[in-house]
């Protein structure tokens, strides 16, 4: 039931990765193609299935479009009826004010200076400033129904016009007259602009300009394979393709492309499937990992999609390498490379040009995994990324001397892009610490962290438990080495085994590496000490978990012992009770036994290490005899059945165990004393040196 259930998770999260992928895949029919200016036509042949119009390209056109706002004449309209009304109401504010002292005369030629003004033609204040920076040199005037092109050096705005008429008529008088007829109020525009007729005449003036220039007959040679895409050819294909959408065409064979994409995404995806079952059946099997591995790959797909789309060279910017950082961090690299492999593949679709984009991310990511073996410090990441944006730089440099064969043509838009990219990257270490979080994975960054004596955790049991700590220390060099010669994870080993007995924190004098001459378990019930023994694991658990220890690290806690039994409280009381049989569970570890090599390599070092203090003598013969009868005894009994070693890793694991207690137990020489003559000088060597 168990392995249909990992079966059916697996293909679910195969289905739900495939119709995402498809889903947002973007869409190109038969007459869409991906290109760019400037750069090489990477299809074949194309012919012009009709008469195409051929327009100026986007720079012909733009300067033309300059130039015609340049030249551009807007329409205006001169209103009578505004020059008739303010002439009118001026006359009035002249005559009927008694203020106003000025002769008939005089009045007279104020107004007509008034009139003159109007004449020439006021205009509203942006028209004028225009006119002035010498941007509007002329205007078109409807004069009965003709558009008649006008100078505008005599218009002025209302203000220009009453300072004109201020400084023509100086004297005191008629500046007296003109502030009391409120004069400033009267003069108003004339020359109005027609927005209507302007916006017409403009649209009419762009379009003969932005006519088509020449046509390409149906049947005629649009471009080839090589050809480079100049701004011309550009601005035609553009043509082709709107004219295409708007033909349309026939449905029948709209979903073809659909199912291409699909068997595309679907044997991309099984390849990795297949892989990890022949090449990583452990992986395959594990459905955190599964998980997490199509999880990863199909949301940097995504992400790809959606900046393709979001502008030109926008899937540069996605940080590809991210993944196979992350995939060496909590798999392998093998892993990493073929899964990066299928992810780019997955997302060349989307780029612009597909074999730049494959070999650039394939370099990237073959860069980042050979500068990236372990994740021990994050240092290393700003390290990864500067290595991959050079390897990106070179192999874009490579790309383009091969297609254009000239440095101009390098774009520093795209190094800009590259660089981003870069950054990114080196923030893989937040998706290294999502990613521990979700799916409980360990890095080796959070177990070099864990390891580190000053962690809360661990100097509590130095200060608390000093004989447990040493042991701890013992035992994780021990093991350590042995898990080095058989190929299990180093680092996870090492913090296994420092908090493997943070258990005994709680009751530090019951556990014999903790007494000094007073042992309290000599006034208990071997049933009560192996109680209080044994509860050292489950009180390590519940010390781990407030620590918020990773669960692999729980993990070393609760298999350490395995279901084995606390055999010196066994014995002693079967010894003290020969008629009766034992209850075993009150004497048995809550287990589980070992699962990994890793625990398994631990319950050994444990034992062994612990035993080799009790030997009187530490020959190569004692402790040779004491390792294999300590591991033999713990394969005997089942703990290590559940365990992946095999038995000739249990050997070189003896052999490691061997030779490291050796050492330890290496003998040292005595120094010898200073003899005294009987002159009461010291006596020297044969090279007469004092001794």
């Amino acid at each position: 039931m168990k392995i249909m259930s990992s079966a059916y998770v697996r293909w679910s999260i195969f289905i739900l990765a495939t119709i995402l992928i498809v889903y947002f895949l973007p869409r190109k029919n038969g007459r869409e193609f991906v290109y760019e200016t400037n750069r090489p036509w990477a299809f074949s042949l194309l012919t012009a299935p009709f008469d195409i119009p051929v327009h100026l390209d986007s720079i012909r056109a733009t300067q033309v479009r300059d130039s015609l706002e340049l030249r551009f004449e807007p329409v205006y309209f001169r209103d009578n009826n505004i020059e008739k009304t303010a002439l009118s109401q001026f006359s009035a504010q002249l005559n009927s004010s008694e203020e106003i002292a000025l002769s008939p005369l005089e009045r007279n030629r104020l107004l007509a200076q008034v009139r003159k003004v109007y004449e020439s033609g006021i205009v509203d204040a942006d028209t004028y400033s225009r006119i002035a920076a010498s941007r509007l040199p002329g205007i078109r005037v409807i004069h009965d129904n003709v558009a008649l092109s006008v100078p505008t050096n005599r218009y002025r705005s209302a203000r220009k016009a009453y300072a004109y008429i201020d400084s023509v008529m100086n004297d005191r008088r008629f500046s007296h007259a003109i502030g009391v007829c409120g004069l400033a109020d009267i003069l108003v525009p004339n020359v109005i602009i027609d927005s209507a007729e302007t916006r017409r005449l403009h649209d009419e003036v762009l379009q003969r300009a932005m006519a088509p220039i020449g046509v390409i007959q149906q049947g005629e040679r649009i471009i080839d394979r090589g050809d480079i895409v100049t701004p011309q050819l550009y601005t035609i294909l553009r043509t082709y393709e709107d004219i295409s959408r708007q033909r349309g065409g026939s449905k029948s064979g709209d979903y073809y492309p659909v199912i291409g994409q699909l068997l595309y995404v679907v044997l991309l995806l099984a390849s990795l499937y297949a892989y990890l079952y022949f090449f990583r059946p452990d992986y395959y099997r594990s459905r955190r990992i599964m998980l997490m591995v199509m999880m990863v790959i199909t949301a940097i797909v995504l992400f790809a999609y959606g900046m393709s789309r979001a502008f030109i060279s926008g899937i540069y910017l996605v940080p590809f390498a991210i993944l196979p950082i992350v995939f060496v961090i909590f798999l392998d690299t093998r892993t990493a490379l073929f899964s990066h492999i299928v992810t780019v593949l997955l997302t060349a679709l989307s780029g612009t040009f597909p074999l730049e984009f494959i070999f650039l991310q394939f370099m990237a990511g073959v860069a980042a995994i050979v500068s990236l073996k372990e994740l021990t410090r994050r240092s290393q990441l700003i390290r990864t990324a500067a290595i991959v944006f050079c390897t990106y730089a070179l192999a874009y440099v490579a790309v383009e001397l091969f297609h254009t064969g000239s440095i101009e043509k390098l774009s520093p838009r795209m190094f800009g892009f590259l660089g981003i990219n870069a950054v990114f990257i080196s923030f893989a270490y937040v998706a290294v610490f999502l990613l521990e979080k979700i799916f409980g994975f360990i890095s080796k960054v959070t177990l070099v962290e864990l390891s580190d004596i000053n962690n809360p955790v661990l100097r509590e049991l130095s200060e608390e438990c000093p004989g447990t700590f040493q042991h701890s220390m013992a035992v994780s060099n021990l093991a350590s080495a042995a898990a080095h010669r058989v190929g299990a994870n180093v680092q996870l080993v090492r913090a296994g085994a420092l908090y493997h007995d943070i258990g005994k924190i709680d009751n530090p004098a019951f556990f014999t590496e903790n007494q000094h001459g007073v042992n309290p378990h000599d006034a208990l019930d071997p049933v009560q000490s192996a109680r209080i023994v044994i509860g050292h694991v489950s009180d390590g658990i519940r010390r781990a978990e407030k620590a918020k220890l990773p669960g692999k690290i729980l993990d070393f806690i609760r298999e350490h012992h395995g279901a084995g039994k606390a055999k010196y409280f066994y014995n002693t009381w079967c010894n003290a009770h020969p008629d009766s049989s034992p209850d075993n569970s009150l004497f048995t570890y809550p287990g589980p036994n070992p699962t990994s090599k890793e625990t398994s390599i631990l319950m050994m070092a444990d034992a062994v290490e612990a035993a080799s203090r009790s030997l009187s003598t530490h020959t190569t013969e004692s402790i040779s005899a004491l390792v294999n009868k300590i591991i033999d005894s713990q394969v005997d009994e089942g703990l290590h059945d559940d365990s992946p070693l095999s038995f000739r890793d249990i050997r070189t694991i003896k052999e490691v165990f061997i030779a490291r207690l050796r050492t330890m137990y290496h003998a040292r020489i005595s120094y010898p004393e200073i003899v005294k003559t009987s002159e009461g000088s010291s006596s020297t060597d044969s090279n007469g040196q004092q001794q």
